[in-house]
């Protein structure tokens, strides 16, 4: 795989970067568009015009919805977790029914 260097920017600012093929410069666009996004939202809110303290607020703001993201993916990590031993214990139950069931014909 080839290294290409790539300019992006963000929030005014080029930076040049580099990523590994097209499928990673697609990647790299696809952050540099939500980061910016996210300097901008940052900037109207707090009125500010320094870029660090937007850049800060704004990675305070990602690291956010990254930590909220990751609690619900445990929620449901464990919510799932929960449903596969219930359908493990249905499924014992079954089998034992159709032993029980088995054994009853084989009787008669």
């Amino acid at each position: 795989m080839i290294n290409k260097i790539i300019e992006i920017e963000i929030y005014g600012q080029k930076y040049r970067i580099r990523v590994k093929g097209e499928e990673d410069e697609k990647y790299i666009s696809h952050l540099t568009s939500y980061v910016d996004q996210k300097m901008r939202e940052v900037a109207v809110k707090s009125k500010s015009v320094d870029s660090l303290k937007i850049a800060v607020l704004a990675a305070l703001n990602i690291a956010d919805e990254y930590f909220l993201s990751q609690k619900k993916l445990d929620q449901l990590n464990e919510v799932i977790g929960r449903m596969e031993s219930e359908i493990e214990s249905l499924e014992v139950n079954l089998l034992k029914n159709e032993n029980t069931y088995k054994n009853i014909e084989e009787a008669t």
